[in-house]
């Protein structure tokens, strides 16, 4: 493994996930966000969502370095990975409306969309990095 290739990968995806995530969360969810208590009224810090989104997509690029023979080569097995990557945490969502009061179940699955949107995007971009 090309640790190098692993580490760039990751924070090319991270960088490019966290601004698909401003644009999905922050423009065209946004004010749905402001209509629900369930969410604070606090700004949070633009940084610390890159910091996240890189920290998960090192390990997303590491676990697709691992099992890159099981995958197409180039941006077309990035985004396959990115497919099955961004479908297991599509239905993680639907624990929300669960256990927190007050969280709307249908954006449960527009959470859904965009992690599935998120490991596709994600995925893509790993698998153009990320060449053995």
């Amino acid at each position: 493994m090309n640790w190098t290739k692993i580490v760039l990968a990751g924070i090319a995806a991270g960088v490019v996930v966290w601004l698909a995530d401003f644009v999905m969360h922050g423009l065209i969810l946004g004010n749905t966000y402001m209509r629900y208590d369930v969410f604070t009224k606090e700004a949070a810090s633009p940084f610390m969502f890159l910091f996240v989104s890189v920290f998960v997509a090192l390990f997303a690029a590491l676990f697709f370095a691992r099992t890159h023979g099981s995958w197409a080569a180039g941006w077309k097995g990035g985004a396959t990975f990115g497919l099955f990557l961004g479908l297991a945490a599509f239905f993680t969502n639907h624990y929300n409306p669960l256990v927190l009061e007050g969280f709307p179940y249908y954006l449960s699955w527009c959470w859904g969309g965009t992690n599935l949107i998120d490991g596709v995007v994600g995925g893509t971009v790993i698998g153009l990095v990320y060449k053995p």
